[in-house]
């Protein structure tokens, strides 16, 4: 038997998109969350390296946490009575963050996540600093409360970033994302097996938001503790929806054989 459903929407698309709307439509499909890709707030542009100027502009277009920007997506909250996973290029000094906040249907910020395996090896992340660590919060939704990480891209890929949350006590890890998820010319969908391994050695459900095609290759997923995937979206911009249950969760995280695990 079904327990308590947790519906997660997925938004799969670019940052010229009309935010309102999705927020009414992922509130209409009765969603409790909404996760963005990864930074959003410029659309995770790149620039010339060997472009200084161009590299400056990028850099001064961060933003504080507390900025017109933010409070966008807390309004929108608590105006369609939904969580959501916002993400932003954040200021800093002397570099900016890959920064993430999980705020809830109220409007208040419950969790501030930075990216803590920055991809030094491109642009634009080398310009970027990392996040030192990574802790849960604690969301209160219809369907209960779940107990959530997010882990911003390529920090998915790291058994530390996993190993904090999981002893924090994480049921469900929400993951904004930008690279090829199933379409990657060199490894394929490699990144997918990878997320699957994630949630069923760590025991929990995970979500990926990702930028459409062409951008990216799209694909947002969810996948259950087994490994289950719950849901892909297709290349396209579209809203991903997946739904965890989550008695289901809390029952396998309290098996002894997952304890063990845990």
């Amino acid at each position: 038997m079904a327990g308590k459903s947790l519906r997660v929407a997925m938004a799969q698309v670019t940052n010229d998109a009309d935010v309102d709307a999705l927020f009414a439509s992922a509130a209409a499909r009765g969603a409790d969350i909404v996760v963005f890709p990864e930074m959003f707030s410029n659309g995770y542009s790149r620039f010339d390296p060997e472009d200084e100027a161009a590299r400056r502009a990028w850099i001064e277009a961060a933003v504080p946490i507390d900025c017109s920007y933010v409070e966008r997506f807390r309004q929108a909250a608590r105006s369609n009575g939904l969580a959501v996973v916002a993400t932003f290029l954040e200021c800093g000094d002397p570099k900016p963050f890959n920064s993430a906040v999980l705020i809830d249907s109220n409007g208040d910020v419950l969790l501030h996540q930075r990216k803590r395996h920055i991809c030094f090896f491109d642009v634009p992340e080398e310009a970027c600093a990392a996040g030192e660590s990574s802790r849960v919060a604690r969301l209160s939704t219809a369907a209960g409360e779940v107990a959530i990480g997010i882990m911003i891209c390529m920090d998915r890929e790291f058994p530390d970033v996993a190993s904090d949350l999981v002893r924090d006590g994480a049921e469900l890890i929400l993951v904004p994302n930008s690279c090829p998820l199933v379409d990657d010319p060199a490894i394929g969908d490699v990144r997918v097996a990878g997320v699957r391994a994630l949630a069923f050695q760590s025991v929990l459900g995970v979500a990926v938001a990702n930028y459409p095609a062409p951008k990216d290759d799209g694909r947002s997923f969810a996948v259950d503790p087994l490994g289950k995937v719950l849901a892909m979206g297709g290349p396209q911009p579209e809203l991903v929806i997946a739904d965890f249950d989550l008695d289901r969760i809390k029952a396998l995280q309290e098996q002894d054989w997952f304890r063990r695990v845990r």
